[in-house]
């Protein structure tokens, strides 16, 4: 930072010497201030995840990579990110699906692209996400500035794009326990330094309930309850245990 005062302070003497450098200036200017800026808080009602502010980016959950997840158990990754998908589809966020070098690496998730059975994933050569342009103008016709992503795997594929796309002006949010990587160290360490970017770390039903809210809002409420029974883990046996003593066929919905 030093340096900075001492290249604009020399740029201020030239100019008052007769030499004025208007462009050198305004660099080290810009310069000082994004070093001296502090991000924002993500805090306050602003802060949270809302149907209409977000978009989801799912990121190469391929054959290839499940075969080197060893941070989480792959049943259970398979589990959170389909929930998360169908989380995107109940309260009609903007999802985006993307592969790498799908015709090696293996397909999307079946179970993932059902959800989606008429979107074609773009299918990449970069190994960073955010490289493709298509992804990047897919993203941009959204017109959303909060990004949900998540990826396999969490050093590689999902710490890349969203480091890059938080420079891009995106809030990003990351889905933990829908990402995986080789390793738990591999996907902790990541995990930390996407916080220190800037990035905010969540769990793929935290994103569910965050959506939701409130449950006066009723015209989502069958679909969560769908989510929770399939995905929820024991949550959905519990609901589905208090359907059956409450003799409710919402357990049929």
């Amino acid at each position: 930072m030093s340096r900075v005062f001492l290249d604009v302070s020399q740029c201020m003497r030239r100019q008052v010497g007769g030499t004025f450098e208007p462009k050198k200036i305004a660099f080290h200017l810009q310069l000082f201030f994004r070093m001296t800026t502090v991000r924002a808080a993500k805090t306050g009602l602003e802060a949270l995840l809302s149907p209409d502010n977000c978009a989801l980016v799912l990121i190469d959950h391929q054959a290839f990579q499940f075969a080197n997840l060893h941070s989480h158990d792959t049943t259970l990754i398979i589990n959170n990110v389909v929930g998360l998908a169908k989380t995107a589809e109940a309260f009609g966020i903007p999802t985006l699906l993307t592969t790498v070098v799908e015709e090696r690496g293996g397909y999307l998730l079946k179970q993932l692209q059902e959800v989606f059975p008429e979107q074609k994933p773009i299918n990449r050569t970069t190994i960073n996400t955010w490289e493709d342009e298509r992804v990047v103008e897919a993203v941009e016709k959204t017109g959303r500035k909060t990004l949900i992503m998540a990826g396999l795997y969490t050093e590689i594929c999902l710490a890349m794009p969203v480091i890059q796309a938080l420079a891009d002006g995106y809030d990003v949010f990351f889905v933990t326990d829908a990402s995986g990587g080789v390793t738990k160290e591999a996907h902790d360490m990541a995990v930390q330094r996407m916080i220190q970017a800037g990035a905010v770390p969540i769990t793929w039903f935290a994103v569910l309930a965050e959506l939701q809210r409130d449950w006066a809002r009723e015209e989502t409420v069958p679909a969560v309850a769908k989510i929770m029974l399939e995905h929820g883990g024991g949550g959905g046996v519990a609901l589905a245990w208090e359907w059956q003593l409450l003799g409710s066929v919402g357990a049929g919905a």
